[in-house]
């Protein structure tokens, strides 16, 4: 067969072009979507590099606007305020690295700020919506989850696990500008945060407290966490467990359950328009209350995507909820980002 000089052109174009890591399917034959594909086409235009294992590696969205905010890997953070049809990298550079885990962003939960705790790479956060962004300080190879304390309109202080340390924690009281160290080798599997006198975290045999920075524990419950990342709203701590939710009143002294079990939940909760309305995710699906936990409805299934389903809970898979929308957002690393309406 013989190729004309044009047409070896366009292949070799083509080929350099291509990103790296497994393509996705445009969708999965069941209601999810492919959206990240803008996003992958630009980067490869523009002759940039996507990291290893390529793709996409996170998503959040902005619960004050609703907007949509993707990691492809290693290339930053990258906004669409269309529910995915278009996008615009914002972070200008402050942020590249992959999310380990689906804890790796943390989102205040009224939206308008987000911190971004990467791996191999840098990390920050911005406080205004993406307008401007803080970049912090590394500590090796950085992050697999960290907590905030929104409560705090500089978000000062965090409490953040590093990768491949054997549960070793840090602590920053001054917005990631510098670290310190809480244990070491001392396997705690999360964290929380409610503000700088009250930590929480745990090492698999119920819920500990510390009132001093880290230096010293207190088990207050035998309540297990899986969530990685306790989540706080209006000074209430939500958090995901074996049981379903549990959440605490009292900064952490005590601990109840909440509403009826939902077993096996790895992510969330995601907060609807009020207390009664939340959003989990286990390894399987999607499920969803309206009347204060009392029922549970399954609304989606996990994407019908080969090696795209989580292995462990909480790890690799990044999801997100637009409540306003009732869209479902899912971004495995290494893989595409896609979304799923749900069904009214």
């Amino acid at each position: 067969m013989r190729w004309s000089m044009p047409l070896l052109f366009i292949v070799f174009l083509c080929g350099a072009a291509k990103p790296e890591g497994p393509i996705s399917p445009p969708d999965d034959g069941h209601g999810w979507m492919l959206i990240s594909e803008p996003i992958i086409k630009q980067l490869a235009a523009e002759g940039k590099t996507i990291a290893w294992p390529g793709q996409t590696t996170g998503v959040c969205v902005d619960r004050a606007k609703g907007d949509v905010w993707i990691i492809p890997t290693g290339q930053g953070v990258w906004r669409s305020t269309d529910r995915g049809q278009t996008y615009q990298r914002i972070d200008g550079g402050v942020i590249s690295g992959r999310c380990e885990t689906g804890y790796s962003i943390n989102a205040d939960p009224e939206g308008g700020r987000s911190a971004f705790f990467m791996l191999d790479g840098k990390c920050g956060m911005t406080l205004d919506a993406g307008k401007t962004w803080g970049q912090f300080a590394d500590v090796g190879r950085n992050w697999d989850y960290a907590a905030v304390d929104w409560s705090d309109p500089q978000a000062k202080t965090i409490f953040a696990a590093r990768h491949e340390s054997d549960g070793e924690m840090y602590l920053s009281a001054d917005a990631g500008k510098s670290w310190k160290q809480i244990g070491k080798d001392a396997k705690f599997a999360a964290v929380g945060i409610f503000d700088p006198a009250a930590l929480v975290t745990t090492q698999g045999g119920g819920i500990l407290r510390s009132t001093d920075a880290g230096a010293t524990w207190t088990k207050v419950s035998d309540l297990q966490p899986t969530g990685r990342v306790m989540v706080v709203r209006k000074g209430v701590a939500w958090w995901v467990a074996q049981s379903g939710v549990i959440v605490s009143r009292d900064k952490g002294l005590t601990w109840e359950k909440w509403g009826e079990p939902v077993d096996g939940v790895g992510w969330g909760p995601w907060f609807g328009k009020d207390e009664g309305s939340l959003m989990l995710a286990t390894k399987k699906d999607f499920v969803q209350t309206r009347d204060g936990g009392k029922t549970w409805m399954t609304v989606a299934a996990m994407p019908d995507i080969k090696d795209f389903k989580p292995a462990n809970l909480g790890w690799f898979l990044s999801l997100a909820w637009d409540a306003d929308a009732q869209v479902l957002y899912a971004s495995r690393m290494g893989f595409g980002t896609y979304k799923y309406q749900i069904k009214q």
